[in-house]
C-alpha cells in the first residue's frame, strides 16, 4: 500500500452516497449535546421526566420533551406509563440505548483528558495567535 492512503475495507466501497445522509440523521441524534445527557442519566436505570429535568440541568421543559421523542422514535429510549393519578411516566434505555453508553463513555472520557489542550488552543485561537502549538 502506497504511504498516505488507507486500506478501503469491502463495507466502506460498497456504500452508496445517499447512506452518509441517513448515517448523519442518525449522528446528529445521538451526537447533539442534549440526547448524550439524557443517555448517561438513564444508565443507572429508568427515570422519570422531572427526575431527568433535575439531574440534567439547563434544559428546558419542551427541549427534554423533544429529545425523549427523537431518542424514543430511534428506539434508544423505552417510555412506560402507569395508570396510576396522575399517571406515572418512565424512561429508559433500550438494549440499542445500552449499546451507546460505550462509545457515549468513550467520547466523555477523550474530551475530558484534551479539555486542557482544547481550552489551550482555544485561548491561542481567541488571541489571534497560532491554532497549531506544533
Amino acid at each position: 500500500m502506497e504511504p498516505g492512503h488507507m486500506e478501503v475495507t469491502e463495507a466502506q466501497s460498497s456504500h452508496r452516497p445517499g447512506d452518509c445522509r441517513v448515517v448523519g440523521t442518525v449522528l446528529a441524534r445521538v451526537g447533539d449535546k442534549w440526547s448524550i445527557l439524557v443517555v448517561m442519566t438513564l444508565t443507572d436505570g429508568p427515570r422519570r421526566f422531572n427526575e431527568l429535568k433535575r439531574i440534567i440541568g439547563g434544559i428546558s421543559q419542551r427541549m427534554l420533551t423533544f429529545t425523549l421523542r427523537g431518542l424514543e422514535r430511534d428506539g434508544l429510549v423505552s417510555r412506560t406509563v402507569t395508570p396510576t393519578i396522575p399517571p406515572r411516566v418512565d424512561y429508559e434505555l433500550t438494549e440499542l440505548g445500552r449499546s451507546l453508553q460505550v462509545p457515549v463513555q468513550a467520547l466523555g472520557s477523550w474530551a475530558f483528558a484534551n479539555l486542557p489542550t482544547i481550552q489551550a488552543a482555544r485561548t491561542r485561537f481567541d488571541a489571534g495567535g497560532e491554532t497549531d502549538p506544533a
